[in-house]
């Protein structure tokens, strides 16, 4: 085989089919730097197939399964959002959404700032599942979040907003360097800049800004685990926050301002170096 061709066939997986076929080629690097997760489908079973309700990972292959039970007739991504849906309306106003961040130990100026971000791009899109006048209370509609998906994501919602496990098993293959089952600050922000696609600065902003809240709310000494990313996804992770922050436990993780101010020195001292 030439220097110019990917890895050598055929190579074998942890279950030890063989794959008969080009993982990277010579010509794109990115290929080779990013390893896709071959082995996937040792763990669930067709891992490239959406699940409509469930987000399994190789970890969890049946999900948040008690937290799904009761919520199969929502997509992932309708679970995702769930939590600012408190009166089950299938909407989600402004004020939901601010009290929802507020719920999770958001600053109160970060849960405003949210609030017009999310409200203000994605009213529209979900309303359009239902209409084409727009929501004049700005509302964001649970069952049109579809419509609100933006690209350069991750890939692991579908156009429909089920989970795809393969994409969410992707993001560690390629991005977990450390190979420690977490993600720190630098690699979520590598990640979100090797998706982006070309002509999309909203894409691109709505990325960081979901990435970068996911840090701010999860990391612990930096990281953010794999399953509590996963538990992101179907949204079950923030009923947990809030039940442990309402019986006085607390959230034992997340971000303060000292945090991100150091984090962002750290950025810069390296740029410098």
């Amino acid at each position: 085989m030439s220097q110019e061709s990917g890895f050598s066939s055929p190579i074998t997986s942890v279950d030890e089919d063989p794959i008969n076929f080009d993982l990277s080629a010579g010509r794109a690097p990115a290929t080779n730097e990013r390893q896709q997760a071959i082995d996937a489908d040792s763990f669930i079973e067709k891992p490239a197939i959406a699940r409509a309700n469930i987000a399994p990972s190789s970890a969890r292959p049946d999900g948040s399964a008690e937290y799904a039970r009761g919520l199969k007739d929502y997509t992932v991504l309708q679970q995702h959002v769930l939590f600012w849906d408190r009166d089950g309306d299938g909407r989600i106003s402004p004020w939901d959404t601010f009290v929802g961040f507020r719920d999770l130990g958001f600053s109160l100026i970060f849960s405003l700032l949210s609030m017009f971000i999310i409200n203000v791009n994605f009213s529209y899109p979900t309303r359009l599942a239902y209409s084409y006048f727009p929501d004049p209370f700005f509302r964001v509609y649970v069952g049109g979040i579809h419509k609100a998906k933006h690209g350069s994501d991750s890939g692991t919602y579908d156009k429909e907003g089920r989970f795809v496990p393969q994409m969410f098993e992707d993001m560690f293959s390629k991005w977990d360097t450390d190979n420690d089952g977490s993600l720190s600050a630098s690699q979520l922000y590598n990640m979100t800049a090797g998706h982006r696609l070309a002509g999309d600065p909203f894409g691109w902003f709505a990325a960081i800004f979901e990435f970068g809240s996911t840090w701010l709310l999860l990391q612990k000494d930096g990281r953010v685990l794999k399953e509590d990313l996963r538990q992101t996804y179907d949204g079950s992770i923030f009923w947990r926050i809030r039940e442990e922050i309402l019986n006085g436990k607390g959230w034992n993780k997340g971000a303060g301002p000292a945090d991100f101010a150091d984090l962002v020195l750290k950025h810069l001292k390296t740029k410098r170096i």
